[in-house]
């Protein structure tokens, strides 16, 4: 059998804790289709998700233990989880997809909710979606992205156990920078050693690699690598999400090749004056506008300036909330964060700088290890 990730009572914690929430809001079950979502409720992590041939599907009832109706390769991995109820269908299937097993299973319910809101999407046929609501007639759907968010934004001591860990990997990593990265090292090259370092400081995976490099400054903090070669002078930054046990790290970091432009030096100091700014006030009771207001404040940015300085971070690279001016998801204890500002430096260039807490009932505990504000510089 696979080993689990955590024990069951993790599970048994996290959904009791949903349908608590499910009885205040008078539903009968929860329904969900994504991966993120299922694996919360059952411990069930596979590669598998990457395909999208297959649909999967859970109901969690408001009383008792979720119901998994998922295709036929998948079913010994999830007899590993504390899922027992287990029901399976061909797939793919020319005519069902196991949508008539799906019905027999919600039939008894009359009021279900799914995720329908910001950051959801339904990882199934919307032709199969239509049957089986008109196979459903007279079951109400309705929107439970609210319920589902505030149960996975407050994380669990054992979630937030692997997070810290996975968040050390990739300090671990970083610190490694001086023997990475050099000058006349293609981007290509930089990223491969990186992604290579984290795994051999312990991460599972190294998903998500993305970053930039030029002179003062980057283009875009999106890009994956190119033939671009590291020049003195270049702003080298990148971001990761490498995992562990299904979890992410979030954060970037920069580094000058050679010598750092007072610009540059100036824009750095200033990311990390943000962090802390909006450090000094991340307690429960606060709001995620608050600390987008703390951090735009620092660097002098009207409202609106950016999209967003940060977010939740989990099983996902990012989850709900959102740390943005229109956000007033009020702070809670264990809720994990990214504090992430950015500075716009003119002439298409920007800089960005990225750090995951938790917050605590005081202040907030750093999981990655805080950058400095003197920008550091790498001489080859």
């Amino acid at each position: 059998m696979a080993e689990q990730d955590f024990p069951e009572s993790e599970f048994v914690t996290r959904t009791a804790q949903a349908q608590r929430a499910m009885r205040d809001k008078r539903l009968d079950a929860l329904f969900f289709t994504t991966e993120a979502e299922i694996r919360y409720f059952t411990g069930f992590r596979t590669l598998f998700w990457q395909s999208p041939t297959r649909p999967w599907f859970l109901v969690v009832p408001v009383s008792g233990k979720p119901i998994a109706v998922i295709p036929q390769i998948g079913a010994h991995l999830m007899a590993s989880t504390w899922i027992e109820d287990i029901r399976t269908f061909s797939a793919p299937h020319p005519t069902d997809d196991g949508i008539s097993l799906l019905a027999d299973v919600l039939n008894p319910y009359a009021r279900i909710g799914m995720p329908m809101g910001r950051e959801s999407s339904l990882r199934m046929p919307l032709a199969d979606f239509d049957t089986l609501k008109s196979w459903l007639n007279g079951t109400e759907f309705v929107n439970a992205s609210d319920l589902v968010q505030s149960v996975r934004m407050v994380k669990t001591e054992a979630e937030i156990n692997v997070l810290r860990e996975i968040c050390g990997i990739g300090s671990a990593a970083f610190a490694e920078a001086g023997q990475l990265f050099h000058e006349d090292q293609s981007l290509k090259e930089a990223f491969c050693a990186f992604k290579i370092e984290l795994l051999q400081q312990g991460a599972d995976d190294v998903p998500y690699l993305v970053g930039g490099a030029g002179q003062g400054g980057y283009g875009d903090v999106i890009s994956p690598p190119s033939d671009q070669i590291l020049k003195a002078g270049d702003i080298l930054m990148l971001d990761t999400g490498a995992t562990k046990d299904g979890y992410f790290c979030d954060f970037d970091r920069n580094f000058a090749l050679g010598f750092a432009s007072d610009a540059a030096k100036e824009a750095h100091g200033k990311l990390v004056a943000a962090v802390s700014a909006a450090a000094a006030i991340a307690r429960p009771g606060k709001t995620c506008s608050d600390l987008y207001h703390a951090m735009a404040g620092t660097l002098g940015q009207s409202d609106g300036d950016v999209g967003r300085l940060g977010h939740g971070l989990g099983m996902q690279l990012t989850e709900s909330p959102s740390i943005t001016d229109f956000d007033t998801t009020i702070l809670s204890e264990n809720m994990v964060l990214t504090l992430e500002p950015s500075i716009d430096l003119g002439d298409g260039k920007m800089m960005v700088h990225e750090e995951n807490i938790v917050i605590r009932d005081g202040e907030p505990e750093f999981l990655s290890v805080r950058a400095e504000p003197d920008i550091p510089v790498i001489h080859s």
